[in-house]
């Protein structure tokens, strides 16, 4: 059965003498495992658009449950981003969390569209770099099924009034009079910052502004928040946090 879809190259890798085996975000297959054939050739025609960081269309041919790529036509390279290893290593960071979070067999259009938004913003320098990296981990963990409750205290109902305590662990909020042993206090911004992340539509997702201590706190939740639900270590994460 073939396939006509387009999708970003997660990841790719070598497979005997010249065929590659990619990872593909895609709009209505979700993150699949394709083969290329002949793709490693230095002068193959499908060699750039089935590079790392590319998005392309694709002619995904399924066999049982086996992809492999039949055509291939480059969209977007993001070639920019390779200039940079701090916004290189930062999209390799979002393909990791695309690989980890997104499934196979599913449609996957606001993942893919989240996905390549956030490369473009970074390639061009549109948004701090934080402030990418804090919108992406939070909408893309919503778009998963772990959307925080960020409307009203955990314990008594009320919306908190200025800073609030975050638990990552159960994904609540709690205001200052309830306590918040374990919890990380946030201020009323950046608590208004993550309830924009998870409800906002995509056309105005990054489009918000905080001062730069704000900024980082808000970047510093969302990490730790990914981090703590998926349970997992993140290679290009703890380079990009060497840089």
């Amino acid at each position: 059965m073939k396939i006509n879809t387009d999708g970003l190259i997660l990841k790719r890798g070598v497979v005997g003498e010249s065929d590659r085996l990619v990872t593909l975000l895609t709009r209505d297959l979700g993150v699949i495992r394709a083969f290329v054939h002949g793709g490693s050739k230095v002068k193959g025609k499908t060699a750039s658009a089935t590079d790392m960081l590319c998005y392309s269309s694709f002619t995904v041919t399924q066999s049982k449950d086996t992809y492999s790529i039949s055509e291939v036509t480059p969209i977007e390279v993001f070639f920019d981003l390779r200039g940079d290893i701090e916004r290189l290593s930062l999209a390799q960071y979002f393909c990791e969390v695309a690989g980890a979070l997104v499934v196979e067999g599913e449609p996957a259009e606001e993942p893919l569209r989240l996905t390549l938004n956030a490369l473009y913003l970074l390639m061009k320098g549109l948004r701090p770099a934080a402030q990418i990296k804090a919108v992406y981990e939070l909408r893309m963990m919503t778009l998963s099924g772990f959307m925080p409750d960020l409307t009203a205290c955990d314990a008594c109902g009320k919306d908190p009034e200025g800073a609030a305590f975050f638990f990552c662990r159960e994904g609540v909020v709690r205001c200052e009079s309830c306590g918040g042993e374990g919890g990380i206090l946030v201020s009323a911004g950046v608590l208004d910052a993550m309830r924009h992340i998870v409800s906002a539509p995509l056309e105005r997702l990054f489009s918000f502004e905080m001062p730069p201590e704000s900024l980082a706190a808000l970047a510093a939740v969302c990490e730790r928040y990914l981090l703590t639900q998926v349970d997992r270590r993140f290679t290009a994460l703890a380079f990009y946090h060497s840089l």
